[in-house]
């Protein structure tokens, strides 16, 4: 008798842990939306847009931004610094259409992959 009331005692123990596990993570989910969407509508901004980054190393970039209509910088990111490279006009700016992007490219299948390594 002692035996099942321990064992029913440990099941309703571990039923409890689980429900307040799956409200923590409900809680932590929705905390966590309501964060981003108070950030992303304070930091909507009209003026200042990223166009293009290229990284140079892991902690180095060169970036092109736009500022307000048609004024286009150049700076290169560090660690610890931001050096302004120098200024773009509109016209100089490539379109990113004419721009080769991976829907442009030819699709390969992985099954024309494997047929040719396994004939080897």
């Amino acid at each position: 008798m002692l035996l099942l009331a321990s064992t029913g005692e440990s099941i309703y123990q571990l039923i409890v842990v689980l429900f307040i596990f799956v409200g923590v993570l409900a809680i932590t989910y929705y905390t966590t939306r309501w964060i981003a969407g108070y950030q992303k509508s304070r930091s909507f901004n009209n003026n200042l847009e990223v166009v293009e980054t290229l990284k140079i190393t892991p902690n180095k970039y060169i970036q092109i931004i736009r500022a307000g209509e048609d004024n286009y910088y150049v700076i290169a990111i560090g660690k610890d610094e931001v050096v302004h490279l120098g200024t773009l006009s509109k016209e100089q700016l490539q379109e990113v259409a004419e721009c080769p992007t991976a829907s442009s490219m030819p699709q390969v299948d992985f099954k024309s992959i494997l047929d040719k390594f396994t004939k080897k």
